[in-house]
């Protein structure tokens, strides 16, 4: 296998050593085919080459060579799947080439989703088959447009193989770029599976990676260690995420602890969903069948999965064990406070209200009913609302793609009532409706269309769909295709993990 010229890996994690990772020898693929490029991001990572002209490209992000500089491994970590503790899992498909440097010198993570077996597959053959690639791709790059932390995908490459699953499809592997793969199952491993074996030395890397120069404020006063340091920001992160989540409808389905990643990127599209019609109760995943990940349990398993954390942390938070706990305590029981916060103003935004005031609960709770109780669409809703608060329904394309019921009629008339009793700018915060409101979501029946099309050998509209991703909040000429609800028969009510 040679190298083709890119320079630019680092391998800090793999320097940690060989309980952390195993080298990887990457298996080439027969026919690889370049699928998706994302040209926008890769020049924001200031990588330099270019697969859709030059074979050597592609053959790297086919794991048919090395890039220069890279030295692929596999990470081991742990996890508790639906609440069950899995003492060892890892990369079993994916493969980390290095870590990147981009021009503002931001480390980031570069794996090859699907580039074959590892010491952790399990028994399994390390592919992907090509839909969950084309899934993961098109939501990924979607969550980054509508400014929802997430991993990225740099590409997505056919395999020209087949892939064995309860049938037989294409293969495929995915170029992801994440902050950087470090979760939850990561400390657990070592906490847990190794009995504290590396777990300082972990601990040491992630604070350094990604909270050496946290702007947050912190939970706990004083000279806090560095396992403190790695709760408090993990805290924050995962507050803010699952608050983000909830304002757009995301449904993660499988926010297993191995899917919580300590720099609070969304990770794991495989049986993720937007809701169309609003049900606190959605929960889209085909192996989700007690609902335990449905959107109105989002901010409880996260605040479960920070549980979870701490009590891998506690040893190395301080020598004494009563004030060990009580300093997670304290960080743990800040999560739905800081939740709260994010949550209340991220929907105050989309409400085009100047705060969300106790006396306005009801408010928000009937508003939530009434689209429950009409099965109403949760994106177009609040779209409806601000064309509404900027005087334009009138001028709207919204209205031929979404109706009120009577009952979100007779709430808009004490929401336009409460309005008027905004503290600021009223037509600022109008306008700024626009910027929280999206006029598409990766909708379901898109993400299977864009599969589709894929798999019958036309990328055309699946790339159409992902660049119309780049600016969500912007009504464009032609978007009702996209804003649309879906028809019955293209309504997607199962999602798979595609493993």
């Amino acid at each position: 296998m040679t190298a083709t010229s890119i320079p630019g890996f680092d391998h800090s994690y793999a320097r940690l050593g060989g309980l952390f990772s195993t080298p990887q020898k990457l298996d080439p693929v027969s026919d690889p085919t370049l699928i998706f490029w994302n040209r926008r991001f890769a020049e924001q990572l200031g990588w330099r080459g270019d697969p859709m002209s030059d074979p050597q490209q592609l053959g790297a992000l086919a794991g048919n060579q090395l890039l220069t500089d890279s030295q692929p491994i596999a990470t081991v970590y742990a996890g508790h799947q639906f609440g069950q503790y899995n003492p060892q899992l890892g990369d079993g498909r994916a493969t980390l080439l290095g870590e990147w440097i981009t021009p503002s010198k931001h480390r980031v993570d570069v794996q090859l989703k699907g580039a074959g077996p590892t010491p952790y597959s399990r028994g399994g053959d390390g592919r992907a088959p090509l839909g969950p690639v084309i899934r993961e791709y098109v939501v990924s790059e979607a969550m980054a447009g509508l400014g929802v932390p997430t991993s990225r995908a740099l590409a997505a490459v056919a395999t020209g193989e087949p892939v064995v699953r309860n049938r037989i499809e294409q293969g495929a592997i995915l170029t992801r770029v994440a902050s950087s793969h470090l979760r939850v199952g990561t400390i657990q491993f070592f906490a847990m599976t190794r009995g504290g074996e590396g777990l300082e030395s972990l601990v040491d890397y992630a604070v350094a990676r990604h909270f050496a120069e946290s702007n947050e404020q912190p939970i706990i006063g004083g000279d806090a260690k560095p396992a403190t340091t790695l709760l408090e920001g993990v805290c924050q992160h995962f507050a803010r995420l699952v608050a983000h989540w909830q304002v757009l409808g995301f449904v993660h389905g499988v926010l297993n602890t191995d899917n919580a990643l300590l720099c609070g990127e969304t990770i794991d599209f495989g049986p993720c969903a937007f809701m169309d019609h609003f049900d606190p109760e959605a929960s889209f995943s085909s192996i989700d069948r007690q609902g335990r990940y449905a959107w109105h349990n989002q901010p409880g398993i996260m605040h479960w999965n920070l549980a979870v954390l701490a009590e891998c942390l506690l040893p190395l938070i301080d020598d004494s064990a009563e004030t060990a706990r009580h300093t997670a305590q304290t960080v743990v029981d800040r999560y739905p406070e800081i939740f709260h916060s994010h949550h209340q103003s991220w929907l105050a935004a989309k409400l085009g209200l100047d705060t969300i005031r106790e006396s306005d609960a009801a408010l928000v709770q009937t508003f939530h009913d009434a689209l429950a109780t009409g099965k109403l669409d949760f994106t177009l809703a609040f779209r409806w609302l601000a064309e509404w608060a900027n005087d334009n329904l009138e001028h709207s394309p919204i209205p031929e793609l979404f109706t009120p019921s009577e009952s979100l009629n007779r709430w808009a008339q004490e929401w336009r009532a409460r309005q008027k009793t905004n503290n600021g700018d009223q037509s600022l915060i109008a306008t700024n409706m626009y910027r929280v409101n999206p006029a598409i979501i990766p909708r379901n029946h898109l993400v299977q269309r864009a599969i589709d099309t894929v798999e019958s050998g036309h990328i055309e509209w699946a790339q159409s769909l992902v660049d119309r991703f780049a600016s969500p909040y912007e009504w464009q000429a032609g978007d009702d295709e996209w804003a649309r609800t879906p028809l019955e028969e293209e309504r997607v009510t199962r999602t798979f993990c595609g493993t």
